[in-house]
Parts: structure tokens; C-alpha cells; sequence
């Protein structure tokens, strides 16, 4: 299955530039989901920014502090409706189809331009992926060789050889919290843990079509129930292949991924970045994960020459790889025929589509699928993603734009670093180390100072299926070349046509696409209240994202490093422990409550970057001599709020609850709750329900 546009949309990406890979199978999509909520937008949809529209979509017969969600978004709430095609819709939904609609319509010229230009390249690559004809009439036929190599596996060293072959760049464990590859294991390619100067193989956890081991192992009744989904799903694949004795063999590949995510990480332990920390040579793995032929596997995937790794997941590694001894090769061949067609169904013939689309159905709620285009757009994006990227910024980012990003880029930062300056709590020592990791950021807005170079990728108008093998083994290639050589600090992890924003903590880095810069989400014409309520808590999250519980640990340099003093760190774990208590009190579901300590980077960065987006608003004001008032203050946060105006359908949100770093949309707006200046500007009395005493408002920066 391919992602639509909409389920794209990750927080970060990682300085290996995480091309998402097409065949990835739906659970991702709905993680990703979650992670576009990082951007938001002022107003209610792309064509409503008068006063009178905004406040129709608000419901004032409730009292702000009785629940501000209500009052700002609660008229619009009652009215909204999720199209059949859609998990969710809102303002940000909104702006991904408006931008993907701008996208299509330059795509769709570049068919016409002249053959052998990197234009054409795009064109011919989304014509093929839009020619369902030509892919139904191809049938199977694409993948025969790779169904026939696996057949022909005749023991464990050349099972070691095929899945070292199919290893891919296509995890990212702390820029996009992305982990979930159906690939046995994942790489990812940065810089060291402890070496900012060099790029080093970093090696994750994989193996599984849910994307998480929850899936597999809670004993919750909806979990349960969809547990049954997909293996019921697994067998109609198989089926479809013509695959003998498809129900029996879908047991015994469910019996073996549920076995490959028992000795998973969980997602609460995958986000400690010091758990992480492990460093194997290429002989500890013999002996530290026995039973895969270790030798064969790494130079099939082209890494022999690579004397150690990052392992994030060493329990899953070593489970994973006993299995594979343990394992009869029979099962593991029927478990790589599945794998191999469903990560592919999106450029297979329709009726394979239409089975990922059944399984996606009862994962998110969704009433149909996408229209053919929008997987096309997608998928050239992620082909083709910054050749697109030129023509998109060339029609849709001014240079006032990006200079006015910037000067909010600059106030924001001040603000940040008066905030730290002015911590009561934190030792002048660990002060200035905090202080010189913003000096040191690099802020990179609309697009990359320097394309990447898509001369080597080879597109046919006539090959689908071959399109993307071929740009997800030359996005490997290009990770593969890295190793070893010198870190490029300013690479970009994002599209410019990507509606979203990222933190790439160990290039000290935070990247804002061009997208992401477009009214209704900026306006050049919207009042700095609103502008800072808005993007400008964006910018503010993603700063802070350099000071979460996890890029706290990173110094200026990017390095994994502890830069505080005992008492510090202390001081900063007691308040962080506060604000996962206060999550976790969040109860969407009778069964389902948030995971607090999960989403807890998430929750520090919105914190933070709301605090640090007020500072910034009001200090913009007074350079223009403009006077704050309540009424100011109110516009500031009723903007903020109107950026997680949305709704989502209950399968989607039990997902993002169980998988997702990110706490759901209408708990994170709550983050007002810990400002003390939310409480005068809508009058918050003690008694009601939102109120907080002021002992209990968090406060981490």
C-alpha cells in the first residue's frame, strides 16, 4: 500500500533524508498521521479568514475554563463531517489537499515537457504510477523474480543473504520517531552518537506489517479484534498470489511475527536515546545476536566494509536473529512471499489494493480510498521529491515570505534564550551550554541551499512497479555512500512541498518547508498575535524539540552527551515527570487513556514552544511600539487553538494512542492550561474544570 499525502506527514526526518517507503504498509501511515499535527494553521479551512468565519466555528454557551477546545472549535465540531476517504479532516487536512491539489497540477506539466529533462523524469514517473491498466494487465509479473528467489532458498546462509539484500534505509528513530519496517531490520545512516564529524549505520527493529509490537501482544479486545483482521488479511493476500493453503500459512506467519515483536522495544522505550546507545564491531554480532549468518547478511547489503553500528534495538536483534535459527526455512519462505507482495500493493494489480484498503478500513475507519491521483502525487514526491520541490517553490514561496519566517525564526530564538537566561533552577554551567546550542542551530526555511541529484534514478513511463524498487535501492545506495564521510550539517530531511516542520537533533537543525509557510497557516497579513499563536508555536515546538527529553541530551555539536550538572537534570526529570502525570490523566476511551510518558517529547516541545511563542509575540509588539492588551493575549491563544481544529475518526485515534509520540490533537491544545497567562485573558477561575492552581501548571523551561 502507498501513503496518501495526508498520512505523510511526519514530525522530523533524519539527517539520512527519510524517503518513506512506498510499499510501507498502512500502520505506518497512521503514525504519520498523528506526526503532521506538529504544523498548524490560523484559520478554519483554506478559504475562511474573515473574524465573523472564524468565531462561527466556536461554541461560547461554554466557559473557556470550563473547556476551551469546545469553546473555540465546538460549533465547527458539531458541523464536520470526515469525508469516506478521510481518517480526519480539520484546517490541517485542509491544507495538505490544497497543497497536494498545487503539486498535481505542476506535475501533470511536467508530462509535457521535453523527454530526457529532469522535468519529464517527474512526468513519466507519476503517468506510470496512475496507469492501473498497464499495472492490472502486468499482474504478478513485476515481482516473479523475487518471488521465485525466495522459493529458491535452500538454508539459513542464503535466507541471511536475501534479507541482507532487501535491507533499506527506511527507519529513522529520532527525527521522525519512524521504527516500523516490514524488512527483518531497519537502517538508518547520521552521524554518531558520539562523533558529530562522520556518518555512521545505526541498525533498528523490524519485521512486522502492524507498526508496532502493542498490536501483538496487548490484551485488549480491540486489539484482539484486529489482530484477527490482519491475519484474515494476511490469508487473502496469499490467496490472491495463488498461494497454496493460504489460511494455514497465514498462522504460521502470524505465529512468527507475533514472536518477532515479542522481543521487540516498546515505543516508550525505543524513544530513550540512551538505551540506544550501543555500539557493536561486526564480530560482537556472532556472538551478541547468535543464529544469523551475520557474515552473509552484511555483505549482501553492501555494508561488509562497515567495522561497527549503532544498534538501537539490541533485544530485538538478537530474538530476531535466533528465530531465524529456530525457525523452520519453510516458514520464513512463506513469510518473505507475504512481505514481499505486501509491501508492494500499491503498484500491483487493483484487487490487491482493494485488500490493503479492507485492512486499512478497519484500522482507521476510513469508508474508501483515495482517489489514484493523490498515491500518485505522493509517490512521485517521494521518488522525485526535491526536483518537484524547485517547480513548487518557484510558483509558490516569495522571498518576503521567507524573510518574515526568518525574523520569527530570530525572535524566537531570543525568546528561548531569555528564558533560559532567566532559570532560577539551572547552574550558570549548564546555562551556557544550553545557550550555545541555540546560538549554534541551523534554521533552514522554504527549501535546502543545494538540491539533491536525481541524475542516477531511472524512470520508465511503462514500469511502476520497477520505479519505485529502483528509487527506494537509489535511496539506500545513496545512504550506503555516505558512511564514513563527513557530516553535511545543512542537508535538508524534507521536501519543500511537505507541509510540515522538523528538529534533527543531532544535526542541531530545525527545517521549515516551503509548504508549511502558506496562508491559512502564515499570512503575511495576519496580525503578530495570530501569526505567533500559530506558526509561531510551530517554530517555538520545533526549537524545543532541542531541549525535550531526548534532545536534552544532545549538545550544540549534536553530539550525545551529558551537559548538566547532577542538580540540573534533576530538577528538569522532576518536571518533566509532572507533565506526563498530567497527560496521562487523559482518558479518550473508558479503556484507552494517553501514554504520558510516551508522548512526553511531544508534550515538552508544545509546552516550550507555546511559552517561548508568547514571549516572542508580545516582545514583536512592543519593538513596533504596538500596545498588548487581554484582547491581543485572547487572539494569541484562540489562534493557537484553532490549529488542532479538527476531528478524527475513533479507529484512527485509538491507533495514534497506542503507537504515536504525540499526544491526540484536542489534549495537546490543553497545553494552555500550564500558561499563567491564559487565565487572565479568558478569565479561568478556581472550580473549573480546566483550571490549574498555580503549583500544578508545568513548567520545564
Amino acid at each position: 500500500m502507498t501513503f496518501n499525502n495526508t498520512q505523510l506527514h511526519l514530525k522530523p526526518l533524519a539527517l539520512a533524508c527519510l524517503h518513506m517507503v512506498l510499499a510501507l504498509p498502512l500502520y505506518a501511515s497512521i503514525t504519520a498521521q498523528a506526526h503532521a499535527n506538529d504544523a498548524k494553521s490560523i484559520v478554519l479551512n483554506s478559504t475562511a479568514s474573515t473574524s465573523a468565519t472564524i468565531d462561527a466555528g466556536m461554541d461560547k454557551s461554554i466557559l473557556p475554563g470550563e473547556d476551551f477546545n469546545r469553546y473555540v472549535n465546538g460549533n465547527w465540531e458539531k458541523t464536520a463531517t470526515i469525508p469516506d476517504d478521510k481518517m480526519s479532516v480539520g484546517v490541517f487536512d485542509t491544507l495538505i489537499e490544497d497543497t497536494d491539489i498545487k503539486v498535481a497540477k505542476l506535475i501533470e506539466a511536467t508530462t509535457k515537457a521535453a523527454p530526457g529533462t529532469a522535468a519529464r523524469k517527474i512526468g513519466d514517473f507519476y503517468q506510470a504510477y496512475l496507469n492501473m491498466e498497464h499495472i492490472n494487465q502486468l499482474g504478478l509479473s513485476p515481482l516473479q523474480s523475487q518471488l521465485d528467489h525466495i522459493a529458491a532458498l535452500t538454508d539459513k546462509t542464503a535466507l541471511a543473504t536475501y534479507l541482507g539484500q532487501h535491507l533499506r534505509a527506511d527507519v529513522d528513530p529520532i527525527n521522525a520517531t519512524h521504527v516500523h519496517t516490514e524488512n527483518l531490520f531497519g537502517l538508518w545512516v547520521s552521524q554518531g552518537f558520539h562523533d558529530h564529524t562522520t556518518y555512521t549505520a545505526y541498525l533498528l527493529q523490524g519485521g512486522l506489517g502492524l507498526s508496532d509490537r502493542e498490536y501483538y501482544v496487548s490484551k485488549n479486545s480491540k486489539m484482539v479484534e484486529l489482530r484477527s483482521k490482519y491475519l484474515a488479511h494476511i490469508a487473502a493476500i496469499l490467496k490472491l498470489a495463488n498461494t497454496p493453503d493460504p489460511d494455514n500459512a497465514a498462522k504460521r506467519i502470524f505465529a512468527l511475527e507475533t514472536r518477532i515483536a515479542q522481543s521487540h522495544a516498546t515505543r516508550e522505550a525505543t524513544s530513550d536515546v540512551l538505551k540506544a546507545d550501543n555500539t557493536w564491531s561486526q564480530a560482537d554480532f556472532a556472538k551478541k545476536a547468535r543464529g544469523l549468518d551475520w557474515s552473509a547478511y552484511f555483505s549482501a547489503a553492501g555494508l561488509q566494509a562497515q567495522s561497527s553500528f549503532i544498534i538501537w534495538h539490541p533485544g530485538a536483534l538478537k530474538g530476531s536473529a535466533a528465530l531465524v535459527a529456530n525457525t523452520p526455512l519453510d516458514t520464513w519462505k512463506e513469510y518473505l512471499r507475504f512481505h514481499a507482495i505486501n509491501q508492494r500493493t500499491g503498484v500491483l494489480p487493483q484487487a490487491f489494493s482493494d485488500q490493503q484498503f479492507a485492512l486499512r478500513s478497519a484500522f482507521t475507519g476510513a469508508k474508501k480510498p483515495l482517489p489514484r491521483w493523490r498515491d500518485a502525487v505522493d509517490a512521485t514526491n517521494y521518488a522525485l521529491g526535491e526536483e518537484v520541490g524547485k517547480l513548487y517553490v518557484e510558483q509558490n514561496f516569495s522571498a518576503e515570505a521567507k524573510q518574515r519566517i526568518r525574523s520569527m525564526v530570530t525572535n524566537l530564538l531570543d525568546a528561548f534564550s531569555e528564558r533560559v537566561t532567566a532559570l532560577t533552577w539551572m547552574s550558570p554551567k549548564t546555562k551556557a551550554e544550553a545557550l550555545e546550542k541555540i546560538k549554534h542551530t541551523y534554521v533552514g526555511v522554504g527549501y535546502p541551499d543545494k538540491w539533491r541529484d536525481y541524475s542516477g534514478l531511472q524512470v520508465s513511463t511503462a514500469d511502476a512497479f520497477g520505479n519505485t524498487e529502483r528509487a527506494s535501492a537509489f535511496f539506500y545506495q545513496e545512504a550506503l555512500a555516505k558512511l564514513g564521510k563527513p557530516v553535511d550539517v545543512i542537508e535538508w530531511c524534507m521536501n519543500p512541498q511537505l507541509v510540515n516542520a522538523v528538529n534533527m537533533p543531532l544535526q542541531n537543525a530545525i527545517n521549515f518547508p516551503a509548504a508549511f509557510l502558506q496562508s491559512p497557516n502564515f499570512d503575511l497579513q495576519a496580525s503578530d498575535a495570530a501569526n505567533y499563536g500559530a506558526i509561531g508555536a510551530t517554530i517555538g515546538h520545533e526549537i524545543s524539540h532541542s531541549f525535550d527529553n531526548s534532545g536534552a541530551m544532545f549538545d550544540s555539536k549534536g553530539e550525545l552527551r551529558n551537559w548538566w550538572s547532577k542538580s540540573d537534570l534533576a530538577h528538569f526529570n522532576q518536571s518533566s515527570k509532572a507533565l506526563v502525570a498530567q497527560f496521562s490523566a487523559y482518558k479518550p476511551f473508558p479503556d484507552l487513556a494517553v501514554n504520558g510518558q510516551q508522548t512526553l517529547g511531544e508534550n515538552i516541545a508544545d509546552l516550550a514552544g507555546l511559552m517561548a511563542a508568547f514571549d516572542a509575540y508580545r516582545s514583536a509588539m512592543k519593538q513596533k511600539g504596538q500596545v498588548v492588551t487581554k484582547e491581543t493575549d485572547q487572539e494569541f491563544f484562540l489562534s493557537f487553538a484553532r490549529t488542532y481544529r479538527g476531528k478524527m475518526r475513533d479507529e484512527t485515534l485509538r491507533s495514534i494512542i497506542v503507537t504515536n509520540e504525540h499526544a491526540p490533537e484536542q489534549f495537546r491544545l490543553l497545553t494552555v492550561r500550564n500558561l499563567d497567562a491564559w487565565y487572565p485573558a479568558f478569565n479561568v477561575q478556581p472550580g473549573q474544570k480546566q483550571y490549574l492552581a498555580p503549583k500544578d501548571r508545568v513548567r520545564v523551561w
